[in-house]
């Protein structure tokens, strides 16, 4: 029985490696498996730019894809928590009732929705202010 609460936190918590997908589909999904990849492309970039400084061309094409990756999975816990409960359990508890609780909007979810909204607007602003900062710079 998947529950909507629970769908959110691991969207919002460990989304970039694609446990929600996991969690929703199942280990076997493709795209549970493919998901980490641009994660660990922006985190290799993050590790270039520590190491070989700021000017390392290739460490601000890579960074973008983290945030762009953190901002998408907060957009997807969004989607999952503003899901009525029937097209919830339709979609991810077949056979149980509409209206089961476990399709149920409550207090964590809500704050789940919150936190998505502020660390997706957070992370993307950051993520392009970063990729056109570096991109200018790069320009002049």
């Amino acid at each position: 029985m998947k529950n909507k609460t629970v769908a959110v936190w691991v969207t919002l918590i460990a989304g970039p490696l694609g446990l929600q997908r996991i969690y929703l589909v199942g280990r076997y999904d493709a795209w549970a498996w493919i998901a980490p990849l641009p994660s660990l492309l922006g985190l290799y970039g993050v590790y270039r730019a520590r190491t070989l400084g700021l000017d390392d061309q290739s460490s601000w094409l890579l960074i973008p894809w983290l945030g762009f990756v953190i901002a998408g999975c907060a957009l997807a816990a969004i989607r999952y928590g503003l899901m009525a409960a029937a097209a919830w359990n339709q979609g991810f508890n077949p056979g149980v009732d509409a209206e089961h609780r476990s399709g149920q909007t409550n207090g964590l979810t809500v704050l789940g929705l919150g936190t998505a909204l502020f660390l997706g607007t957070s992370v993307l602003m950051a993520t392009l202010a970063f990729s056109f900062q570096r991109y200018f710079e790069y320009m002049v």
